[in-house]
């Protein structure tokens, strides 16, 4: 009776490149739209149940079940924390087993900003009567389906968290586009196109003058060579 069951569902990959002590950059709430999510999620349970009354009858024991779920509910959503960190968003969730004498259920995901394609407001046609929202998370979609988007209703603010999330996807992107430009930028730092020119003109008019100079130290030892045998040649006529 009084063991207590941890389901606890992270991604070995993901969790491994979070930090604990992360700063948190914004916190969502849920307090402010508990009691709405509590109507709206009744109000559909009733619905179901009236459903399956006519159907089968096991509506009855559903609408049996309501206080506790009602009680289920309200632990869950009391529960919830929804956060951005600097790399991820991260959801957390405690809540009673539909029978909570027999324990709780904890979840824990964390969603990498790199792989957040968009965060999507929703609201359904029952929603907007008890002003209740849904967020979902899409992902890019090269490394997971559409159908593993993660979904969590109840935010009281959606819309703030959105902006937060997509404000901060846009601040890594800039940076990573500063770091791809810095980084092609060193080569022409290191080696300057003028100055690999003006090196190689120097280059050129030092070996030019090397060769002027061999020249001209050749002509000179012809002309002289010239004249020793001019003089030579007087000589033997004298």
């Amino acid at each position: 009776m009084g063991t207590i069951e941890e389901v606890i569902e992270v991604d070995g990959l993901e969790a491994s490149l979070l930090v604990e002590s992360e700063e948190v950059l914004y916190a969502a709430s849920f307090e402010e739209s508990e009691d709405k999510l509590v109507k709206y999620n009744t109000v559909q349970w009733v619905l179901y149940s009236l459903l399956l009354i006519l159907a089968w009858g096991i509506g009855l024991l559903m609408l049996l079940y309501l206080p506790v779920r009602r009680f289920v509910l309200r632990k869950d959503i009391r529960s919830r924390k929804l956060y951005l960190t600097p790399n991820s968003i991260v959801y957390k969730v405690t809540r009673p087993v539909p029978f909570p004498c027999f324990g709780v259920l904890k979840k824990e995901k964390h969603v990498l900003l790199p792989s957040v394609a968009d965060v999507v407001v929703e609201q359904g046609y029952l929603q907007s009567h008890f002003g209740v929202y849904s967020l979902r998370i899409e992902n890019i979609g090269v490394r997971r389906p559409p159908s593993d988007d993660v979904k969590i209703q109840g935010v009281a603010n959606p819309h703030a968290f959105r902006k937060a999330v997509m404000m901060r996807l846009s601040n890594m992107r800039n940076e990573m586009f500063s770091t791809q430009v810095s980084a092609l930028d060193v080569p022409h730092i290191v080696m300057s196109p003028s100055k690999s020119l003006r090196h190689d003109s120097a280059s050129g008019e030092q070996l030019l003058l090397q060769k002027l100079e061999e020249v001209g130290n050749s002509v000179k030892r012809i002309q002289t060579l010239f004249e020793e045998q001019q003089a030579h040649t007087a000589e033997s006529i004298d």
